[in-house]
This record gives C-alpha cells, structure tokens and sequence, in this order.
C-alpha cells in the first residue's frame, strides 16, 4: 500500500481533486503503479497515438512550404535517428511560440518559433527536444500522462492489459497533457547539455542553445521552463562554450 501511496503523490494528486474513495484508491494506485511497468511497445503505441491526433487537430505545412523546406533542411543536419529511435519532423502553422518532441521520436515545430528564429537557433531547440527523447525523459513523461488520466478515473486498463483502448477524446487529452508537460529543473538541464554535446558532434555552433534562450526569455514556450530560468540556461551553455574553446 505504501507503494501505491507514493505513485499517487509522485503524481501530484490529492484523493480529494481526484475525489477518490478509499476504496478506489487501493484499485487506481495499483493500476497507477502498474504504468510503470508499460513496454516501450506500450509507450511508443500512445505516442504515435497522440502524435496522430495532434497532426489531425493541427495545419500541418505541406511540402512545398518555406516552413517545411526550411525545417527539411535543418533536420538533415541533425539526423534523423537518435539511440535507434526514428525522427520525424513536421511543422504546425500557428502563431504560437513551441516545439516539442514525443518518445516515438514525433517531432513538431511551430511556425511562430520558426519565425523568431535563425536556423542555428532552431538547432539548438530541436536539439534540446531531441535530447529529452534520447534520455528518456519523453518516455517518463507518457507514463506520469498516462497514469495521471487513469487516477482521475478519466480511463481504465483492461483485465489483461495494462494499456487501454482509448477513444479519441481520450487521445487527444493525453497528448495535450503530455505536449505541456513541465519537465523538471534536472531534467531541463541534462536536456540542454545534451543539445551542446550533440550540435559540437555534429559539428554545429551551440552558440544558438543560449541565444535562443535570450531571444525566448523563458516566455510561452514550454521548452523554455521558469526553472531553471532561461538566463541560467544560456549562462550554462556559454560557460560551456567558453570552456571548449580553452580546451582546444
């Protein structure tokens, strides 16, 4: 019981948000703790899910765009693998300021940000978001999503499985939920070590991770997180930077 206990706070519920009954808490808390255990078969089926359902939702830049040949040539730079997991990047027309990147490997770039940005910068962005795919934090993410939605009794497993067959609505919510997800001080930072380590392996100036940040100041774009602030973020990098230089 401690254990299911823990997986419910871990989530940031309280029984009475979520208006469960003791008795419902020993049923949720089990199948909340049992999202831990979902395969990356299970992980990857719920975002090429979500990710399906925001393109749906979503004014994808067809292929004769500026957007979608600005963002092509970008993406070759970077690759279209990363730790074995397949990149596919699109762009969404909308005036909104974002990118973000699912465990599948699901990558969305929003034009408003195209728009605010040089290419360089848009490397540095697109290689922090890479960065929470290869290091696993798209995948925990899904899974605090997922069991978040099974707490607030708003899905329930099967018998047999412990991933549900979800309706569209169901869909649509969990990819919300997880494309505003706040990932957390630690996980922002290795996300943005990670973008340096991999735009100078890939022979690409990381200057653009800390001028993106300064260019964004931690506005409305979730890549951008108040923790730690955009201003810290861009320090880290050019602290970085500075440090290779000595080094070579």
């Amino acid at each position: 019981m401690k254990v299911k206990l823990m997986v419910l706070l871990m989530l940031g519920l309280s029984t009475t948000a979520c208006q469960i009954t003791p008795e419902k808490l020993v049923t949720v808390g089990a199948e909340a703790y049992e999202t831990a255990t979902l395969s990356n078969q299970d992980i990857k089926q719920l975002s090429d899910d979500s990710c399906k359902q925001m393109d749906a939702k979503s004014h994808i830049a067809p292929e004769n765009s500026p957007y979608t040949q600005r963002l092509n040539q970008i993406a070759k730079t970077l690759g279209y693998t990363i730790n074995g997991t397949k990149i596919n990047y699109k762009v969404y027309l909308t005036q909104d300021v974002n990118a973000w990147a699912m465990a599948n490997g699901c990558v969305r770039v929003y034009s408003g940000l195209m728009d605010k940005m040089t290419d360089n910068e848009i490397q540095g962005v697109l290689g922090h978001e890479l960065g929470h795919v290869a290091l696993g934090h798209s995948k925990k993410a899904m899974q605090v999503a997922y069991a978040t939605q099974i707490t607030r009794g708003l899905i329930a497993t099967s018998t047999n499985s412990t991933l549900a067959t979800l309706t569209e609505s169901q869909i649509g919510d969990l990819a919300e939920q997880l494309i505003n997800s706040q990932f957390s001080q630690k996980q922002e930072t290795q996300a943005d070590n990670y973008s340096f380590n991999f735009l100078v392996k890939k022979g690409i100036n990381p200057i653009g991770i800390a001028n993106a940040f300064d260019k964004l100041g931690g506005g409305d774009a979730s890549i951008l997180s108040s923790h730690p602030s955009s201003k810290q973020r861009a320090d880290n990098i050019r602290q970085k930077i500075a440090q290779m230089k000595k080094t070579q």
